[in-house]
């Protein structure tokens, strides 16, 4: 009974990794805000990403904060090959509306462009090498800003992918653009106009936005994200010939199984000391077979003295054994004013009140 007891409680809290599922090579199903994974399948594989790669591409342009500045096409455009929003020489386009070509036509004309524009292929390529290493994407090399891998290669994990796509989300104008089903440009040379490739915004309700890649090295890859009842999600799926409809069921397992729940409330913390506060609640992504596995453990700084709002120490919240997070808790200590250091004014007022 202890036994079957442990495989239960270890089925609970580790994410689901499944094999005899088809989910393509490499998969990972993760809620956004708490980057809990739901389901993974060699989640930390190093994998070619194609033009999945276009979400650092465009993570890199937005935050240069040149959005609305305008881009003139150079010979540079020549070398590109593949999809392409067919950019000509000598045309101008404003950058915004090369980052929507970028990811709602996956133009390999765009992505060179772009990097062109903010400095030049190297250096673009440094900053979106950067940028992987300061949000925590541990095994990502980029190598170029589209993805395409005759010459170089861009190599990273579905769980990277989804750490990318959970910081892109994080930008609302990356949020508008990866969610636009469709979208017009006009320059002085011609008139655009673009739908978006990621076909689950049109077949599941829930999606956001998203990235679709495919080489012939590589073979279909897919990052999506999608909300429902104050839950995001996030779908990675690398080398996965059926990646849509997989995305599609990845996301309804996740909606069904799992919910927010408030796993930690600051108004309802059991301390004998009613001065300790914290900031904010928090919320996590259970099933309803783990609310029992919640438990928090606070640790308080034992001091004869404190300051006002002053750290005191933690609330550590576990699902089971397993930290899943840490709230910093404070204190209200009442100042005590010293008679001695009121003004001879002040003390005759008191005297007669």
């Amino acid at each position: 009974m202890k036994k079957l007891f442990v495989v239960l409680f270890l089925l609970l809290i580790i994410p689901i990794k499944i094999n005899a599922y088809s989910l393509g090579e490499a998969a990972v199903l993760m809620e956004e805000d708490t980057k809990r994974v739901l389901i993974s399948k060699n989640m930390t594989k190093k994998k070619l990403i194609a033009s999945t790669t276009k979400i650092m591409t465009a993570v890199i342009a937005i935050e240069s904060r040149k959005m609305n500045k305008m881009v003139k096409v150079n010979d540079k455009v020549l070398e590109s090959y593949g999809s392409a929003i067919y950019l000509s020489i000598g045309e101008k386009m404003k950058l915004e509306d090369m980052v929507y070509g970028l990811m709602m036509q996956s133009g390999n004309d765009a992505a060179l462009m772009i990097a062109d524009y903010l400095g030049g292929e190297e250096k673009f390529v440094d900053k979106m090498n950067k940028k992987a290493k300061q949000i925590g994407m541990k095994n990502t090399t980029f190598a170029n800003p589209h993805g395409l891998d005759e010459k170089t290669q861009n190599y990273s994990t579905a769980y990277d992918m989804a750490i990318l796509m959970r910081y892109a989300n994080s930008l609302p104008e990356f949020k508008k653009i990866v969610g636009t089903k469709k979208h017009t440009v006009k320059t002085e040379e011609k008139t655009y106009v673009w739908s978006n490739k990621n076909k689950l915004l049109y077949s599941y309700k829930y999606t956001t936005g998203g990235k679709t890649g495919y080489t012939e090295k590589a073979h279909r890859t897919l990052v999506t994200s999608a909300s429902k009842n104050d839950m995001n999600l996030i779908v990675v799926t690398l080398n996965d010939g059926n990646d849509f409809q997989n995305h599609k069921e990845l996301y309804e397992y996740g909606f069904k199984n799992y919910s927010m729940f408030k796993v930690f409330d600051k108004d309802k913390m059991n301390l004998p000391n009613k001065n300790i506060y914290a900031l904010d609640d928090y919320y996590y992504p259970i099933t309803s077979s783990e609310k029992e596995l919640i438990n928090i453990d606070y640790k308080l700084k034992d001091k004869d003295k404190y300051k006002n709002n002053e750290q005191v120490g933690e609330a550590i919240i576990k699902l089971g054994n397993k930290i899943i997070h840490k709230e910093k808790l404070y204190i209200t200590v009442k100042e005590k004013h010293d008679d001695n250091k009121k003004g001879w004014f002040s003390k005759i007022i008191d005297k007669l009140f």
